[in-house]
């Protein structure tokens, strides 16, 4: 099928025609404030290209890129992109290990990193390895005679752009075809060694086709990015918000929460885990300052869920797994509707003043698009009572990302909405074959945004595909009766007891961290007798539960551990949460906890994006898991 914009330079080219005096980017360096025009997105661009095309960078090339998110990111990315080069990115934070791995799997022949840090952390690596230039992106003039190494100031000392070079660099874009491989994602490896995704423009841009009808883009709409650019997720919606010449402020950790109040986006991107951060600070931050506002602002929370909740059974917009009489819905909803009634004038007022918390968002925000994992359904209930629209969104690196979404075509709530147009998705049983709605099974998916297969890999390539061409997720879900999709958990993350009995620890693990004075949890077990749990705690909100609980004061984790009455406490208010009208089985209590001391950190136990590497903190904890349970 021929596409009038069939590439990602295409959509460039055409976004940069209609858009030139727009914004299209806002970055600050050192506190001092920069804003990039389309126009000069474009030349900048334009001028890079130029420069790697003069070091042979070209068409096939593979270029491995070492970045954090920054405007010189997407610049970089797009001066790839122009000449047909492969992209081959990861964050500054990849262990020397892992890149002379992805280095020598994907047979990269340049290099770029963020700084002159970055290329001393793993130079002794890099002089084994024959690359044929590396390029510094922040550095002085490093260049010598017969060196192979350039900073940008290097290679970007002419910046004239002559009048030819214009229509020259845009006809450029005849050159390339949707078939193309523009990136090679290695994934983030929660399970293990990590696998080459190579994604076409063909893949990609079914996102930028797609998306922006679900969440009703307009040029006019506010970003504010603040995940890891190389990132598919991210990388995605960088995509999309650049299609239709949107302004995406770049920010980090730090400044989030004031790049918010200040810009005043109108759509962000998030993982759940920024969402768990927030929902704490909050409430944490509220507790500090008067206890008795925290709990009139968690009674307000409670009202607007309550009567959220309400609203949706009369208007079917909770999950069906099956089909029920009229008269039990008939009930249903007319105990709904008194609910409502009664609740009105107090959700009005819970409504009004829950409005000053989406000032903290600048005000403005219409959307906030979750991915990048399950959002645990006491956030999306918490989200959405303060106010904001979440679209929770479920995709995968080897999907380009998107699978399926709750946009604003879908608002059935507690689900990951419809998959998106163009996306075939079925649940299967062990044996492959198709289930039932509310059956949970594997998620199988076909569509135009799916890899051909890994890169380099033909044994895993014959384990992720069937026969008839479906790719195997390796998540666990069932459907609604409308077709909506219900995350249940990982096929290779569930833990098998000696009994035979499986368990999906993401539902537990969110479960508990509910309680206040716990940061972060992972279930263990498998192969054991009974669950246990290691807890990354909130130190001082736990030194406030002991001092009220047990009139103790603890100075540290050790004497929490050593005290087998706190110890038996906590695990008995955690048990009381997991309890049979939440769902849960007997055999999901906990039977011992274990408090850690150190946080999970970014690149050792958890993922750029904030997942757990499952497998890393089994094996560095073993002895403690070995112990505490059995």
């Amino acid at each position: 099928m021929h596409r009038e914009e069939n590439t990602l330079f295409h959509m460039f080219i055409k976004t940069y025609e209609q858009h030139k005096e727009r914004k299209a980017f806002i970055y600050k360096v050192a506190d001092k404030e920069f804003e990039v025009s389309y126009e000069k997105l474009f030349e900048d661009v334009l001028v890079l290209s130029r420069a790697f095309k003069a070091k042979k960078i070209e068409k096939g090339s593979k270029v491995m890129f070492l970045c954090d998110n920054r405007y010189e990111w997407m610049v970089t990315d797009l001066a790839l992109i122009s000449l047909g080069a492969i992209g081959i990115p990861r964050g500054c934070d990849t262990p020397t290990q892992e890149l002379e791995f992805i280095l020598s799997h994907s047979g990269a022949e340049f290099l770029i990193v963020e700084d002159e840090h970055i290329y001393i952390r793993h130079e002794k690596m890099l002089e084994h390895l024959k690359l044929k230039a590396i390029f510094i992106l922040e550095a002085p003039k490093v260049h010598s005679f017969l060196s192979n190494i350039y900073s940008y100031k290097d290679i970007l000392k002419d910046r004239i752009i002559h009048t030819n070079e214009v229509a020259e660099f845009i006809a450029s874009k005849e050159t390339l075809d949707e078939e193309d491989i523009v990136t090679i994602i290695y994934t983030s490896g929660t399970t293990g060694t990590p696998k080459g995704v190579p994604l076409s423009h063909k893949n990609i841009m079914y996102n930028v086709r797609e998306l922006p009808p679900l969440i009703a883009l307009q040029s006019s709409d506010v970003w504010v990015s603040i995940l890891p650019s190389w990132h598919i997720f991210e990388r995605a919606a960088e995509y999309v918000a650049l299609s239709k010449g949107c302004c995406t402020v770049y920010s980090t950790i730090k400044t989030f929460a004031s790049d918010l109040e200040e810009y005043k986006p109108t759509i962000v991107a998030t993982v759940p885990r920024l969402w768990e951060s927030m929902y704490t600070k909050i409430n944490t931050a509220l507790e500090k300052k008067d206890p008795k506002k925290a709990k009139l602002f968690n009674k307000l929370v409670a009202i607007s869920a309550a009567y959220n909740r309400a609203d949706r059974v009369i208007k079917d917009e909770l999950p069906c797994f099956e089909k029920r009489s009229f008269l039990f819905r008939y009930i249903d909803k007319t105990i709904a509707f008194i609910k409502r009634l009664l609740l009105t004038p107090l959700n009005a007022l819970a409504k009004k003043k829950l409005a000053l918390v989406q000032e903290k968002f600048g005000g403005r925000l219409r959307l906030a698009v979750s991915g990048g994992g399950a959002l645990p359904d006491f956030l999306d209930a918490w989200i959405d009572a303060i106010g904001i629209r979440i679209v929770n969104a479920y995709g995968m690196t080897e999907c380009a990302p998107t699978i399926a979404g709750r946009a604003l075509q879908c608002n059935t709530f507690s689900t990951l909405g419809l998959p998106v147009n163009g996306t075939t998705l079925k649940i299967v049983n062990k044996e492959g074959d198709q289930v039932g709605a509310g059956e949970v099974g594997e998620i199988w998916v076909k569509g135009e945004q799916i890899m051909h297969g890994y890169y380099q890999n033909p044994e895993e390539n014959a384990k992720s595909f069937s026969e008839d061409g479906f790719f195997k997720t390796g998540d666990l879900g069932k459907l609604t009766l409308k077709g909506e999709l219900v995350i249940t958990g990982r096929s290779k993350e569930i833990i098998v007891l000696a009994s035979g009995e499986n368990v999906d620890p993401s539902r537990i693990e969110s479960t508990i961290s509910m309680l206040p004075f716990i940061t972060d949890a992972i279930l263990v077990g498998h192969t054991k007798k009974g669950l246990g749990a290691l807890i990354v705690p909130d130190f001082e909100k736990l030194k406030e539960y002991v001092a009220v609980h047990f009139n103790k004061a603890v100075h540290n984790i050790e004497q929490v551990m050593e005290d087998k009455q706190i110890v038996a406490k906590i695990k008995s208010e955690m048990n009381d949460l997991l309890h049979q009208g939440q769902g849960f089985k007997p055999f999901e209590k906990l039977q011992n906890i274990h408090f850690l001391e150190k946080e999970f950190t970014v690149g050792e136990e958890l993922t750029n994006t904030f997942k757990k590497k499952r497998h890393v903190i089994e094996k560095k904890y073993k002895e403690i898991i070995d112990k505490f349970i059995h």
